[in-house]
């Protein structure tokens, strides 16, 4: 009765204790609370049966970094700046997911890297993923997560040599969980490229008495297009400095055509459509079904394509004359090509104008440049870029360099191609200067157009068309029900949740540890009666055993 009660009184005091122990490893292997961070998802669409990002949305993952994940099981979070394209080619096929964390300030990075960035953003454009791929803004607390999964996994040789220190460090270390809950992604049967175009009509006023309206109506026709960039890797872009250009082009034309004394012998028709290079210029194609007619007197089609770079790493200062077919001498293209090297060499300081020649692909589905949708009708159009290469990925980037600079480049060149298009339409020397004074462009000219959105979005370039021109309709692309040209994707705001864990390994040390201490309890209760008569034993006086030394001394002293 005893020994029970002195083992109830063990266990009374010293089981709490051993709980605390076990529920204390067991929350040390539980996750910790998620870290939420905002992500943008990859731009998905599909343009002539063939898909462009990816179908898939959730994640529910390891963390691994770029260069310890192997399967499927796995998704890769590193920095945009640390990937290559041999890396993403690997990525998009074989692993769970991508997340790539976006550089905190584009302009610290050199030249190398910047051009790096757009050559795998173009990559990453024109292939399918069959992973769920998102971008996440910098975040300090983020950085270190990939710090933390990168270095567990590229510790150096040198260090933690024994394989028991590498034990160590492998069950020691700290795992992520990664959870994207993006939905279902299903096609936008909603999709539509919006298509807005109006004209310059010179003021009745200017027209000799001899002439009507329906006169003004039959001058030769000059044509401005342009595209607004809705989206890139995502859906976003930093500025549309072709829509800007367009538009102040717009605003000063519409200036003299209604004044009486400087009305011209052209109409001035302006195009702008959304989603260009990437979606194969549909709004060109579109509008060219519906209003055919109204390019049956053209003089030449002016197509705006990058006419300033967003983000340069090059030193070219350029402007490129991109044709289908080399001008003959004095045509119109000839002409005007002239009249803007002589402006580029007055208003700049050292841009050089070179044309460019290119025969079109019809073997190939995406076009060039957008002049060739109206070469290919027999049109006389060029493109003029500041890139001279079709295939430079600085036609896609959303990412852009300082924007003062932008501006001014923006600026210098809308002046250039203002006094030169003047020029041919009045008939006047090119050493003279029309947009000066009161007509001068500046930045505020520039800088209100520079944001402009898609035309689904807001009424900003609505409004400004209505203002400036006449004529003004709105045209939508909308997909074949059957055989869809292009289709959009619907986008669903997710949140990124990275959640703190140990790695499986530890599962397993955690099972041994827990074994073993369930053994040792079963052991002390199993054999706990034996102990307590050893330990009874060793610790009780035997009277009837041998005589301790004073025993001794106490019965010799009897004797004597």
């Amino acid at each position: 009765m005893n020994e029970a009660d002195s083992l109830t009184e063990i266990f009374r005091g010293g089981l709490p204790h051993c709980l605390l122990i076990v529920f204390s490893l067991l929350l040390t292997c539980s996750p910790v609370m998620p870290s939420e961070f905002e992500v943008i998802s990859m731009s998905k669409y599909d343009l002539n049966g063939q898909h462009y990002g990816s179908r898939v949305a959730s994640i529910s993952l390891e963390a691994r970094s770029l260069y310890s994940w192997n399967t499927s099981r796995h998704c890769v979070l590193t920095r945009l700046t640390d990937l290559s394209i041999h890396d993403f080619d690997k990525l998009r096929q074989g692993a769970g997911g991508l997340i790539l964390m976006l550089p905190s300030n584009i302009l610290n990075l050199d030249p190398e890297t910047k051009e790096l960035i757009t050559i795998l953003e173009q990559s990453m454009l024109t292939h399918t993923a069959a992973v769920p791929i998102y971008f996440a803004p910098y975040n300090k607390d983020l950085e270190k997560i990939i710090d933390d999964i990168t270095y567990t996994t590229t510790d150096s040789p040198g260090q933690n040599q024994t394989a028991l220190a590498q034990l160590v460090v492998t069950v020691s270390a700290n795992r992520y969980h990664i959870n994207v809950g993006g939905g279902s992604i299903a096609a936008n049967k909603n999709s539509k490229i919006p298509i807005i175009h109006g004209e310059l009509i010179p003021n009745q006023l200017a027209l000799k008495p001899t002439e009507s309206v329906a006169d003004g109506q039959k001058l030769p026709v000059i044509l401005i297009t342009a595209n607004l960039k809705t989206f890139g890797i995502y859906n976003d872009y930093p500025v549309n400095a072709d829509a800007a250009v367009l538009l102040v082009l717009m605003e000063l034309f519409s200036k003299l055509h209604y004044t009486s004394s400087m009305a011209p012998k052209y109409r001035l028709r302006f195009l702008l459509s959304d989603a260009g290079v990437l979606l194969n210029f549909q709004g060109s194609k579109k509008w060219l079904e519906v209003d055919d007619n109204a390019l049956q007197n053209v003089e030449f089609v002016l197509c705006l394509d990058t006419i300033s770079e967003s983000l340069s790493y090059t030193t070219d200062n350029a402007l490129y004359m991109h044709v289908s077919k080399p001008p003959k001498d004095k045509t119109s293209i000839s002409n005007f090509f002239k009249l803007l090297k002589s402006s580029a060499e007055k208003y700049s300081d050292g841009l050089a104008v070179e044309g460019v020649h290119k025969k079109i692909n019809l073997a190939d589905t995406k076009l060039a440049w957008e002049h060739e949708r109206f070469s290919i009708k027999r049109y006389p159009s060029f493109t003029l870029s500041s890139v001279k290469s079709p295939r430079s990925p600085i036609r896609t980037t959303i990412f852009k360099n300082d924007e003062s600079r932008l501006v001014e480049h923006t600026l210098n060149t809308t002046r250039i191609i203002a006094e030169a298009l003047a020029s041919f339409m009045y008939k006047v020397d090119s050493t003279s200067s029309i947009f000066e004074g009161q007509l001068a462009i500046k930045e505020e000219n520039i800088l209100p157009y520079f944001g402009v959105k898609s035309i689904l979005h807001n009424n900003d370039v609505k409004d400004a068309f209505e203002k400036y021109l006449n004529n003004v309709k709105i045209i939508y692309d909308k997909p074949d029900a059957r055989d869809p040209e292009f289709m959009f994707y619907n986008e669903n705001e997710v949140k990124l949740n990275v959640y703190r864990v140990k790695p499986a390994i530890f599962d397993l040390f955690l099972t041994f540890v827990i074994g073993a201490y369930l053994l040792a309890v079963f052991l002390a209760i199993q054999y706990f009666p034996r102990f307590y008569d050893e330990v009874s034993k060793l610790t009780k006086e035997d009277p009837a055993g041998q005589p301790n030394g004073h025993s001794s001394e106490r019965v010799r002293m009897k004797s004597h």
